[in-house]
Formats: C-alpha cells, structure tokens, sequence
C-alpha cells in the first residue's frame, strides 16, 4: 500500500473502490500476521492435554504394577506396606506429570492469549487511523443506487467522472503552480522596475548637476567675453555653440530614454 500511495504525484485523491481495496488488503495482511500466534495458543492447549493424557497413562500402568506384585500370602504385615508405599511413588510421578503439563499448557495459553488480544486492539487502533486518513482522500462516486426507482449508474460513465474528477485535480495544481510562478514573477519585475528607478534617479542627478554646471558657466563665459572686449572670435563661439548644441541633445535623449524605459 505505501508503495501504491507513493507512486501517486500531488494530492492523494482514490475513489470509493479502491479504499475498500486497500482496506481489504491491510486486514488480510493483519489477519494473517496474527496466525503465528493463534496457532502457538492452540498448541500449548493440545501439549498440556497431551502431557495430561501420558501422565494419567503413566499411573494407570503404575497402579496396575503395584497391584500386580502386591504379595497377600505374606504375613509380614511391614514388608507389604513398605512394598506398596516404594510402588505408589511411581503412580504420583506420573499424577505429577499430568498436573504439571496440564498447568503449563493453560498459563502459557493464558499468557500468549493476553499477548494476542493486546496485539489485536493495537492492530485495530492501526487499521481504524489508518481507515480515517484514507477517508479523508476519498471521493464519493455516484455507482450505487441514488433513490427508489433510479437506475444506477453505468460502470463506463462512473469511470469518465473518476477520469475528468482527476484532470480537475491536475487543473487545479496546475494553475496553483501557475499563480505561485505568476507570484515569483512579479517579485522579480519589482526588483527590476526598483533597479531602474534607482538608475533613473542617478542618471537625473547627474543631468542636474550638468545643468547647473552649465549655468554656473554662463557668468564665467561672460567675463571672459568681457575680458576680450566685449566678445569672443567666431572659433570660439561655435565652440561655445556647439557645447550648448550637445548639452541639449544630452537632455532631449536622457527624456526619450526615461520614457522608453518606463514603457
């Protein structure tokens, strides 16, 4: 049964027929565990009445050997007492044979018997968790009969239920696996969307401080224009229109790439 079990993927779900199926192999199986022990009680019972028997055999044949030398033309009355006490020794070993067998037989028999029926409560305790466990896992079909005058239902259609009941099953995980990668998904996105706030934030502080230094820039350029008399030659103010040409393409790019990382 473990094995069967563990053959099965993802939730355990088993209909009607085979519970009753495991159930009846896990009872067999217990049932059978146990005949050792039945046997062994039964055998203990046939060796104590068997012991009994040869005991009761033994001072039968003792009694009548005593009976057979007993001598009554002899008139010493202490020789035959003395001869009938030394033969009645023989007859009592065999008493104590069939009593002592006898007792042995039944405390063993009680002993194991007390063994067997606390094995077989542990052994019912067992069966009934295990019988509540797969209960639980169990589906209830529609083969039996669903009221008076209702047909059952064909064996055919009871196994199309089982099948799609499993591919249900098998949607369900399927989608649960989904949502959970779904899940992972998303998680992973954030970080990214995260990573490029923090690039975009860095990338604008760093166009700020352009800016910046590019106004701080303006009041130098003019005190150098100053300086020259009042402006500059035409090098160096296609120089300076040239800077102030790249700075605003710079700009016009970091904003079409902001917005092309947000889409």
């Amino acid at each position: 049964m473990a094995r069967l079990l563990g053959e099965r993927s993802g939730r355990l779900s088993m209909s009607a027929t085979t519970l009753r199926s495991l159930l009846y192999g896990l009872a067999a199986q217990l049932d059978w565990g146990r005949e050792i022990s039945r046997y062994i009680i039964g055998l203990l019972i046939f060796l104590g009445l068997l012991g009994t028997f040869w005991g009761l055999l033994e001072t039968i044949r003792a009694v009548a050997d005593v009976i057979g030398d007993l001598d009554i033309t002899v008139t010493d009355a202490c020789a035959v007492m003395s001869g009938l006490i030394s033969g009645i020794e023989a007859p009592l070993s065999g008493m104590g044979t069939a009593f002592s067998s006898s007792l042995f037989g039944l405390a063993g028999s009680l002993l194991l018997g007390f063994l067997d029926l606390s094995a077989g409560q542990a052994q019912n305790r067992f069966y009934n968790e295990v019988e509540e466990w797969l209960s639980g896992a169990t589906r209830l079909g529609g083969a039996g009969p669903v009221g008076d005058g209702d047909a059952t239902v064909p064996a055919y259609i009871q196994a199309m239920l089982e099948t799609t009941a499993d591919s249900l099953d098998n949607l369900h995980r399927t989608i649960a696996h989904g949502e959970e990668s779904r899940s992972h998904a998303n998680t992973a996105i954030a970080d990214r969307l995260a990573m490029l706030t923090d690039r975009m934030k860095s990338e604008q502080e760093l166009m700020g401080r352009l800016v910046r230094g590019q106004t701080e820039l303006r009041p130098v350029l003019e005190r150098l224009a100053e300086a020259h008399g009042g402006g500059f030659d035409e090098a160096t103010r296609n120089h300076i229109r040239n800077v102030d040409a790249h700075l605003s393409r710079l700009l016009e790019d970091q904003s079409s790439g902001r917005a092309q990382l947000v889409q």
